[in-house]
């Protein structure tokens, strides 16, 4: 096994030893992404004579004595929303395609300091709008397991390169679902965290709790170790939580068979394909047994689908609303029609809209009093290919929009729930398949805890993480 497939965890304690050479690491994961980046396309932008410089640096560090950061010497990948200091960064948009930013943005800054290394940028759709990722600047990322299929989005490029070896941690970003449905589609972890746990200075709508900036990596421990240096507390995000990181460092040891947990395939409205209900059935047999007491999903989601699309139209409207005034021709079908669904929303809509988020968090609240957590599909459908912007019908049910099938993530977005996409082996084709954890709002330490418990069940039981085929 190459150093670059080793887990962060593993390696940060190596490299804290001396047994594990940060030189050596960078080394091991660029020539992994110059093997492998070619046929998945999951790097946009590369600094790896910066990198092999901050590594020469870390391992000096090391020798002599430094006190070390809890990331020090691991490379990483950043998804190209997030600016990066003399990086190129796009956001997947052509108006970008050659903007390289003077500094980092907050939730890179801190993952430096943490003693990262930023080794590449991630390919993302135009600005993270899709659960597919491709764009005009750089084109798809294909699944590392059948690179006819799409990888997710939006955080597809950090899912893609995790499950090749290219780095072993990644940023990703959640609306309604960007980074749970490719770590599904791709075989690894990915973390939606409760809102304002990592503060950003880029939200346009400050106190919208929507969109999130999360950790991905190839095992829960490794994702909660990534989340340990992302989280903080910053003025310019009214939502910060100021939570200290070190306590994500050392998740709690739990005993599945003292929780209780309810199983839903579809949280009672989503559109979910067949072959998604198949698979969520095998693994729901094989936990079942690990869990003390199970009991229904009885949370009301009635209005989910009309809230969520309002609000999240909204957002767009605030966001990129000059840019499709000003630049048609230069922003995507899935920007615009956000934009345009926006504008023809009236007040009563909006107010609708923010009744029903209300109300569905409240009773989630209520709901997770009495259950530790709620386990359902990760996504609503199988990987599809490429070529499509998304799945237009699940079961011969026509799809409301291209983000309709994303159900399954959009609710727990619209209550504000902590949720782990978390891998569960495969389905009947052979793909990853993808379980999500949900939990209550910010009890974010035990949602991870309850989910390593989990995956350490599922590799028991020949439900571990998936990897492809290089």
């Amino acid at each position: 096994m190459d150093l670059c497939d080793l887990e962060a965890v593993e390696l940060r304690r190596g490299i804290g030893s001396g047994e594990v050479s940060p030189v050596a690491l960078v080394e091991s994961c660029i020539a992994r992404i110059e093997a492998s980046n070619g046929a998945i396309n999951a790097v946009t932008a590369t600094a790896f004579e910066r990198a092999r410089a901050e590594a020469r640096e870390a391992e000096a560090a090391v020798q002599r004595g430094d006190a070390l950061g809890p990331l020090h010497g691991l490379p990483i990948g950043i998804k190209d929303l997030s600016e990066t200091a003399d990086l190129r960064t796009t956001f997947g948009s052509a108006l970008f395609a050659d903007h390289v930013p003077a500094a980092d943005e907050r939730v890179v800054a801190v993952l430096r300091q943490a003693g990262a290394i930023v080794l590449a940028k991630t390919n993302t759709p135009e600005f993270g709008a899709g659960a597919n990722t491709r764009n005009e600047v750089f084109g798809a990322t294909r699944n590392p397991f059948d690179p006819r299929l799409t990888c997710g989005g939006s955080s597809g490029g950090s899912a893609a390169g995790l499950a090749c070896g290219m780095f072993p941690l990644a940023t990703g970003s959640d609306l309604a679902g960007s980074l749970r449905t490719p770590s599904s589609f791709c075989g690894v972890v990915g973390f939606r965290p409760t809102p304002g746990l990592i503060p950003t200075e880029t939200r346009g709508h400050a106190w919208s709790p929507l969109s999130v900036d999360g950790p991905m990596a190839r095992t829960v421990a490794d994702a909660a170790l990534l989340l340990s240096a992302m989280v903080g507390d910053d003025a310019r995000d009214p939502l910060s939580l100021a939570v200290d990181g070190e306590p994500f460092r050392h998740l709690d040891v739990v005993d599945l068979g003292a929780l209780t947990v309810a199983f839903t395939e579809d949280l009672g409205f989503a559109p979910v394909d067949n072959r998604v209900r198949e698979a969520f059935r095998a693994a729901r047999r094989t936990l079942e047994p690990a869990f003390g007491r199970r009991t229904e999903f009885t949370v009301d989601m009635r209005g989910v689908d009309r809230a969520f699309a309002a609000l999240r139209a909204v957002g767009f409207v605030g966001a990129h609303g000059e840019k499709v005034e000003a630049n048609p021709d230069k922003v995507g079908p899935n920007v615009s029609s956000n934009v345009a669904a926006g504008l023809e929303l009236g007040l009563r809509d909006v107010a609708d809209a923010a009744t029903v988020q209300t109300r569905v968090l409240r009773d989630t609240d209520a709901f997770f009093s009495k259950v530790d957590v709620v386990i359902c599909p990760a996504a609503g459908h199988p990987p599809f290919p490429c070529g499509d912007w998304y799945p237009t019908a699940i079961n011969g049910a026509p799809m409301a929009s291209y983000f309709h099938w994303l159900a399954l993530a959009y609710g727990p977005t619209l209550a504000a729930l902590p949720s782990v996409a978390l891998p569960f082996g495969r389905d009947a084709a052979g793909l990853p398949f993808g379980v999500q954890i949900i939990g209550r709002r910010r009890h974010d330490h035990a949602v991870l805890s309850a989910a390593r418990a989990i995956e350490t069940w599922a590799a028991q039981h020949g439900f571990g993480r998936p990897v492809p085929t290089l």
